[in-house]
């Protein structure tokens, strides 16, 4: 977010944990951050790794020790909840551990995010539903399960 002409992060950058992400797709998560490749810098995110089951967690570290043997460069962010850092994976990790406190003001990440996210060409899509013409969008409401 240094630039507004950085791209925002691609699928395969990615992985969203739940405590139903198995054990291959954190696999193959880890495998595209850790074995080298000519795919480039990538910066690759795992959201929500505290939310991994115990099994997924204890195989996730064992592979990632034995990826390591690569010795090539990797850069991997874990983001997990304050509140769940006891959990496996925070632990494993806690000697890298930073807490982070987002460096750059509300309006500026949503400038940022609305330059990425904008239709340049409205037409007949999801686009014009949400304001300005973005693409995405959060739909809220106080009452639940009424047909968002």
């Amino acid at each position: 977010m240094n630039s507004p002409n950085q791209p925002l992060p691609t699928f395969d950058e990615v992985l969203l944990c739940t405590p139903q992400t198995t054990a291959e797709q954190v696999g193959l998560f880890l495998r595209r951050c850790l074995i080298p490749c000519s795919g480039g810098e990538k910066i690759y995110t795992m959201l929500y790794a505290d939310e991994l089951s115990y099994d997924v967690s204890c195989k996730a570290e064992e592979l990632f020790q034995r990826l390591q043997r690569y010795n090539s460069p990797y850069r991997l962010i874990i983001l997990c909840n304050c509140e769940r850092e006891h959990s496996y994976i925070p632990s494993v990790f806690s000697q890298y551990k930073v807490h982070m406190i987002p460096q750059r003001p509300l309006a500026e990440i949503r400038q940022y995010l609305q330059h990425h996210y904008r239709v340049a060409q409205p037409s007949s899509s999801a686009a014009s539903v949400f304001k300005d013409n973005m693409c995405v969008g959060i739909v809220s409401s106080k009452r639940a399960g009424v047909g968002k």
